[in-house]
């Protein structure tokens, strides 16, 4: 049945709002709530022991260098300090834009709204409450021209080619926001839940301003783009005849705010620098759970679900949160390891809720480190953009004098090396049980790009050392001892090939 309706159009000069200190106040973090408080210290040395360290498996400690969960050896935490580490003072999002580039003058330039800070605090003296008063700058709405070709593009949502960037541009910076109310739409859910219209409106601004479109990756458009590609997995044969409307709303949901809020810098980074929300969650999922709390507050504060038993909606908040945990990097052996042995027994019952759920989990982590499986022009933007977002943590380490993190330094890693480890360590044993799981033609699909891809990256990096080595003795004469560092640089290979530099792409600590 085709859904018509007329797109919402929003305006071009729409400016990121302020936010409000207390708005996540809603949320409670006391030790008390089991929804809410900090991470039960049992189940956190549970996950923990997990996981696994052993020095010969080489995707346990690719992983590691993604996501790590090392505590610190105090037995007790502190309490809450906020201003505990001068780091937690530094606006991140101005530093992106000024390293490399030097100190800028008042003159040269208006001075730049700061809108959010590392310690994801809100400013008083603006409220949500004001978001429907109308601006009274003319706006710049975008032309029938543009809107029907977003609304054609729409029409192939589930094409696995669906260009997210294009989508984006046609729709005014506002690809979440349109492609999740159509999905929605499209499940036939607003009608079957009784969502109100202005309170689903609501709630996806909200989800849509809360991503930090000064991120290269971690921003509205990878969410719209994770969205997308959960949409796909949705409509493989196994879970369309057997997901629930309330699968499908949930898993639609969790892959729209699933890094919402993400500050650009990954866990490591926000635990070297104390910050409160690692010492909040025990360095544990900190981003993750940041993600899901997020989400929550956003869900109480819209009131989308207040017409809902109490009891269905708390359900749905913390199913919510199991799904938006998986995506924790530093966990996948756990979820790769119970997948293959689901797949061994050949014990998946999809008429299980649990089983259901797990299948969800996996299939958002599929749709989360996508990006090496789509085609060769779409692939190839996403791993440039995550790559800067870590050389731009790199280049504040390096600014403050901390130890720079793995994947992080631009004199020392390159998007191909990177991307090349990525998908031997990560993505390539994750879509390869997902395949044995969904063995259809999009997951041959999603493997064949993955594998043009790699060789696409290969390739480059092959050429950039054959001119690299053919720059350096003209530059360097014939002495072989000037020589000898090029060698070293092409020599430093793992088992298998790849080189040591060969590190996974997404620091999912989204």
């Amino acid at each position: 049945m085709e859904v018509c309706y007329q797109l919402p159009v929003l305006p071009l000069d729409r400016p990121v709002p302020k936010h409000v200190l207390s708005r996540r106040g809603a949320i409670s973090f006391s030790s008390s709530s089991s929804l809410f408080g900090a991470p039960d210290p049992r189940q956190l040395s549970q996950r923990r022991g997990a996981i696994s360290y052993d020095s010969s498996d080489q995707t346990a400690l690719y992983i590691r260098m993604l996501g790590d969960v090392r505590v610190r050896s105090q037995v007790g935490f502190e309490p809450e300090r906020r201003s505990s580490h001068p780091y937690l003072c530094i606006d991140f999002r101005t530093l992106h834009t000024r390293i490399g580039f030097g100190s800028t003058s008042a003159s040269s330039a208006p001075e730049r709204r700061i809108h959010r800070l590392l310690s994801f605090q809100r400013y008083l003296h603006s409220s949500r409450l004001l978001r429907g008063v109308p601006q009274q700058i003319p706006l710049h709405i975008l032309d029938e021209d543009y809107t029907g070709q977003a609304r054609c593009m729409l029409e192939k949502v589930g094409n696995w080619n669906f260009d997210i960037f294009l989508f984006d541009r046609l729709t005014n910076g506002n690809s979440l926001i349109t492609l999740t109310f159509h999905l929605l739409n499209q499940y036939g859910l607003v009608e079957l839940f009784q969502l109100d219209m202005v309170k689903l409106w609501r709630f996806l601004v909200m989800v849509q301003e809360d991503y930090h479109s000064d991120n290269p990756y971690h921003n509205a458009v990878h969410a719209a783009d994770v969205t997308q590609a959960m949409y796909c997995y949705l409509q493989e044969p196994m879970l369309a005849k057997s997901l629930t409307s309330y699968d499908i709303l949930l898993g639609l949901l969790a892959a729209a705010t699933h890094d919402l809020d993400h500050p650009g810098v990954n866990q490591p980074f926000l635990i070297k620098t104390d910050h409160y929300l690692a010492t909040l969650y025990r360095n544990t999922s900190v981003l993750e759970n940041h993600h899901w709390k997020s989400a929550v507050g956003l869900l109480r504060e819209t009131g989308l679900f207040s017409h809902l038993p109490a009891e269905d909606s708390l359900n749905m908040e913390r199913e919510l949160g199991s799904l938006i945990l998986a995506t924790d990097i530093s966990r996948q052996n756990d979820y790769l390891s119970r997948f293959r042995m689901h797949l061994d027994q050949e014990n998946l019952c999809l008429s299980n809720a649990s089983h259901r759920h797990f299948i969800l989990q996996m299939a958002l982590k599929c749709a989360d480190i996508c990006n090496p499986c789509r085609p060769w022009e779409l692939s190839k933007q996403w791993s440039e953009k995550v790559t800067e977002e870590f050389f731009q943590q790199g280049d504040i380490e390096k600014k403050y004098r901390l130890e720079v993190s793995p994947l992080c330094d631009r004199e020392t890693n390159t998007v191909g090396n990177i991307q090349i480890g990525f998908m031997t360590y990560v993505a390539e044993p994750l879509f390869a049980e997902w395949a044995r799981f969904s063995d259809t033609r999009l997951s041959q699909a999603m493997l064949g790009h993955m594998g043009l891809n790699k060789a696409s990256w290969g390739g480059l990096q092959q050429e950039q050392t054959s001119v690299s080595e053919e720059t350096e003795p003209g530059t360097a004469g014939n002495d072989p001892e000037d020589v000898a560092p090029q060698g070293d640089g092409a020599s430093a290979t793992s088992a298998g090939g790849a080189s040591s530099k060969e590190t996974p792409q997404g620091s999912r600590e989204s």
